[in-house]
């Protein structure tokens, strides 16, 4: 029987109102999704119905986007205090997945120390060698351009062509067909996901230390018919965060489909559960 969904709200550190959705029993699971996707249009309003008999799932509308707040002069760590509200509500800690450029953000709020039980991370777009051209360094001021000129549809373009790589062509369509019409609302938050984002576009390997704050069991996951640019920065990431885990699913791409990550979600949080129940070993501290 499908669990009940509760719609909340939480305000930030700045008084921002973010608003959430919540369902299921057991341990708590924030979905942090990435650009153009809200509460009812990402990979968490999609995984959240197929883990929520044995976690409660928290599916919240990151700043600027469905019906949670925003104030100008954005920055990054408005973000982390908003997820920061979000897991308060949700308990005080919780396990945390995010999708792409979500997925930036929940590493930034790890390592931040924002209070997780584990952190789950969905290809994370990172440019770490020069498999691909870098996003440009300018990328989020020219968004952020845009926005203020009521571009919308060239965000979209914009987005397609530069951080996704897509031809032109398609990123054109997209842009003029109706669902290019649906993302257009929430446009100017692509310059929100490419300010997280650009530090990790550049083509530059990994800083050695990036991973030694996030004092977590991790997991990081790519799909094995996604670029392969996309499955080296995941890769290299995993390498650098301390009890951390690389897994390529088979068949899957940078579109997350329930069937094949929901079970690969439940096996993460039921190990790790069961890890930090476990009681010291003998000898432990000697």
């Amino acid at each position: 029987m499908p669990s009940t969904t509760h719609t909340d709200s939480v305000h930030s550190s700045d008084g921002t109102k973010i608003t959430f959705d919540r369902s299921g029993e057991g341990p708590s699971l924030v979905f942090v999704d990435g650009a153009f996707c809200t509460r009812s249009m990402g990979p968490g309003h999609t995984l959240a119905p197929a883990v929520s008999d044995r976690t409660t799932t928290f599916v919240y509308d990151r700043r600027g986007r469905g019906d949670s707040g925003d104030a100008p002069n954005y920055q990054p760590n408005r973000e982390i205090e908003d997820l920061a509200s979000v897991i308060e509500a949700a308990g005080g800690s919780a396990y945390v997945f995010g999708h792409s450029s979500g997925a930036v953000l929940a590493l930034e709020a790890a390592r931040a120390g924002l209070p997780m039980r584990g952190l789950i991370l969905y290809e994370p777009p990172l440019v770490v060698d020069n498999s691909r051209p870098p996003v440009a360094t300018d990328f989020p001021e020219r968004m952020a351009g845009l926005a203020t000129a009521g571009k919308r549809r060239a965000i979209v373009r914009a987005f397609m062509t530069e951080a996704i790589r897509a031809p032109r062509p398609v990123a054109v369509m997209m842009s003029i067909m109706p669902g290019g019409g649906r993302l257009a609302p929430i446009a100017h938050t692509v310059a929100y996901d490419a300010t997280i984002m650009n530090p990790y576009q550049r083509g530059n390997p990994l800083a050695p230390d990036i991973g030694d704050a996030v004092r977590v069991p991790t997991l990081v996951v790519v799909g094995g018919k996604s670029p392969q640019w996309i499955q080296t920065g995941g890769e290299a990431l995993a390498a650098l965060i301390p009890n951390s885990k690389f897994a390529q699913l088979p068949g899957q791409s940078h579109m997350v489909k329930a069937k094949a990550t929901a079970p690969v979600i439940a096996a993460f949080i039921a190990e790790t559960s069961s890890a930090s129940s476990k009681p010291p070993s003998e000898g432990a501290g000697q």
